[in-house]
């Protein structure tokens, strides 16, 4: 349940020094949510990734479907995988990404997706707390309490980071990519999210006092604090977003006794000698620790004359990282894939693949897959090499873009919890569905041509919501399953017949 009495606000500055600003922020009190983005990249770039990430994220959360905690997973990863993309495609944004923190309200709670290092901190009776760690060497070293709050702020490296959204493809489950917590939000609190253009211009107390003395005027306390970090040097752009409880005012002043001298006390003494005896023990441990190893990604060429004659033997040797990478030509194999994979065609659509000679199966099988993508594939089936289905995915995460998929029985199923994306293909002329969804899973369906099937062109089934953007559908005996809101999506995507669903299918 959203807040209904919340005071919020959000700006974004320049700065003195950059020209363009590649911050963005969002706020969505009526639903919950809220996001500050920074970009990386310079000039235009780190301005797209932003812009990217904002939209892929608003697009996820506004669907109301699945806990918080995957709500964000999904989101931040939907947005990861598209900045990665939007870099490949066009050669000046390659190495553009951005960092992110992304609140969702949820009850008397906030749930936190956290990447890089913009922060929240929450203000609460006099109190400031940093809630996100800071991904980056000088950001850790803070937060241990090797480095001083001054100290991080006037160190060199303050701008690096080692965690992004968008320089290399993830799963919403993979481990050192997204962090997400969840904190009690009460009444009587705030919410601060900011890029590091504030933080590392001004301190946590200044933030807390420029909020508390404009409590429930959250846009006078974001002006100042802008104002702050461009008196300080405006280094970079800053961007400030305020979530206000429908009770937080500033804090009530009490007298503060003195503490009793309790430092020199034996116990005291005692338990200083225990922590710099495990202090010491830590460093040396630390310093005959052997290298870490670093293994690779590879990529496994597959065709005649290569390493691999089947995509399968490729597969079954490739490891989380590598690429599967296929010459042009006919494969006449099943292709299951492989959590953390890439499988693409060398020469998009160059390869075609055929039935398993075994029987009537899929094409392509995923079950139990994340972090797996598939790209530039044709997968034609007809009365003589018939396949039950192009693509079938059982509760897997896969991103596939540049497909064909022609004469299968049903052209792409996914069943499950998980969600996967389509992207840029081509499904048509299948003897079912175009594309069956059905379990809990939200799908990404984008700019994909659905066309001359022998049902409907999306199925629905249990539940499930995926989302259809940019998507040209038509031909299909029965568009899409008479309970989808069709006026949203006729809004954005293209229905060239024109004709309204009919008929429908339950399990």
């Amino acid at each position: 349940m959203v807040k209904t009495r919340l005071r919020c606000a959000g700006a974004s500055d320049p700065g003195r020094v950059r020209k363009n600003n590649e911050d963005r922020f969002h706020l969505d009190a009526e639903r919950g949510f809220f996001m500050v983005v920074d970009g990386l990249g310079g000039e235009a770039a780190g301005e797209k990734a932003a812009e990217i990430a904002v939209d892929r994220i608003r697009a996820r959360l506004e669907r109301l479907t699945g806990t918080a905690e995957q709500r964000l997973r999904e989101a931040i990863t939907m947005a990861n995988n598209e900045v990665y993309r939007a870099a490949r495609s066009n050669p000046g944004w390659e190495g553009m990404a951005c960092v992110l923190t992304v609140v969702v309200l949820d009850d008397s709670w906030a749930v936190v997706g956290h990447v890089g290092d913009s922060r929240l901190y929450k203000i609460r009776r006099g109190r400031i707390d940093k809630v996100t760690p800071d991904h980056s060497p000088v950001g850790e070293r803070e937060d241990s309490g090797e480095l001083g709050e001054d100290e991080a702020m006037r160190h060199p490296r303050r701008n690096e980071v080692f965690r992004d959204v968008g320089s290399g493809e993830h799963a919403p489950d993979d481990a050192d990519f997204i962090d997400i917590l969840r904190i009690p939000f009460q009444s009587d609190c705030a919410l601060l999210l900011c890029s590091d253009g504030l933080t590392d211009q001004v301190t946590s107390q200044k933030i807390r006092r420029a909020v508390e003395s404009h409590a429930t005027d959250p846009e006078a306390a974001i002006h100042e604090l802008i104002d702050a970090a461009n008196e300080a040097g405006g280094k970079d752009n800053v961007t400030v977003a305020i979530v206000e409880g429908e009770q937080f005012a500033p804090p009530v002043v009490e007298e503060v006794k003195a503490p009793a001298r309790i430092w020199a006390s034996r116990p005291a003494l005692f338990l200083y000698g225990m922590l710099l005896v495990a202090a010491v023990g830590w460093w040396s441990r630390e310093s005959w620790r052997p290298p870490p190893v670093v293994i690779r990604p590879r990529v496994l060429t597959v065709g005649p004359g290569e390493r691999f004659a089947t995509i399968q033997s490729a597969l079954a040797e490739a490891r989380r990282g590598d690429t599967v990478e296929v010459e042009s030509g006919e494969y006449r194999e099943q292709v299951r894939l492989k959590s953390g994979v890439a499988v693409r065609s060398r020469v998009p659509r160059g390869v075609v693949l055929r039935a398993d000679p075994l029987g009537d199966s899929p094409g392509v099988l995923a079950d139990d897959v994340t972090g797996a993508t598939l790209s530039g594939f044709r997968i034609l089936a007809d009365a003589q090499m018939p396949l039950s289905a192009g693509i079938v995915l059982i509760n897997s995460q896969v991103e596939m873009d540049d497909l064909e998929v022609a004469g299968a029985g049903t052209g792409i199923e996914t069943h499950g919890a998980r969600s996967s994306v389509l992207r840029a293909s081509a499904i048509h002329d299948c003897t079912a569905d175009g594309i069956l969804v059905s379990g809990t899973s939200a799908p990404w369906l984008s700019h994909n041509a659905i066309q001359r099937n022998g049902h409907a062109g999306v199925a629905v089934l249990e539940g499930s919501h995926p989302v259809l953007v940019g998507n040209v559908i038509e031909k299909n005996p029965v568009a899409l399953p008479p309970d989808v809101n069709m006026d949203t999506i006729r809004e954005r995507n293209f229905f060239l017949d024109a004709k309204p669903p009919r008929g429908g299918r339950k399990k």
